[in-house]
């Protein structure tokens, strides 16, 4: 695969078309390719599809690092961090070595489990 990849959008909703051919509408694997097809089309239909490519590149990057902007011993320190007007919605934090998400819910701005890349990496298989 090439450093830069390009993203041919026709290309590839006709590869979903053809994978969602193969299998029973209204089945799990159906909707799932609906779904991504419907997100792609998502996508250039608010003119994102730079932003995407950009996100895909970044993905692709055996170096890429997910950035991590505050650490936090309890998640009452980091609730109230929240609550202070600081944390904005995608921020990425650590809570006793944990991943947290900030996130937009109506209305306020709450922490969601979003495990960090070390912490998947570190989850080796039992032998």
């Amino acid at each position: 695969m090439s450093k830069d990849p390009e993203i041919d959008v026709e290309d590839v909703l006709a590869v979903l078309d053809d994978a969602t051919h193969r299998h029973e509408k209204g089945s799990r694997e159906w909707t799932a390719l609906q779904l991504a097809a419907l997100c792609l089309t998502y996508v250039r239909h608010i003119n994102k599809l730079e932003d995407f490519a950009s996100y895909y590149r970044e993905a692709l990057d055996p170096n890429f690092k997910i950035k991590v902007e505050r650490d936090f011993a309890t998640r009452a320190e980091a609730d109230a961090w929240v609550q202070s007007g600081k944390a904005e919605d995608r921020m990425h934090i650590r809570i006793d070595g944990k991943g947290f998400l900030v996130v937009r819910l109506p209305g306020r701005l709450t922490l969601m489990v979003a495990p960090l890349p070390e912490e998947l990496n570190a989850e080796e298989p039992e032998e």
